[in-house]
């Protein structure tokens, strides 16, 4: 149940600033929220699945982290990701 290599690098060719990036924080958010994305749908059936809800709590708030960075560096390029993952701020 995880991310496959040709979804993540979906996932990065299309957050991507240029070419070569792979790590700005933009791939870093939509990396994060897929996998949020996944590990929420494997707690809906294992509710008793602590340690991987610590896990997802962990993701969250490195995203919101990511986020709030985003929002202080670049105000332009934080509204239109949130928008693009359709994520509520």
């Amino acid at each position: 149940m995880t991310m496959v290599a040709q979804r993540k690098a979906q996932i990065i060719k299309d957050h991507q600033i240029n070419e070569s990036d792979s790590g700005s924080p933009q791939v870093q958010i939509a990396l994060l929220t897929e996998r949020i994305k996944e590990l929420a749908g494997h707690l809906q059936l294992h509710k008793h699945d602590f340690h991987s809800r610590r896990g997802l709590l962990q993701m969250v708030s490195r995203r919101n982290k990511l986020l709030a960075y985003l929002a202080r560096i670049d105000r332009g390029a934080y509204v239109e990701l949130i928008g693009r993952l359709g994520l509520r701020k």
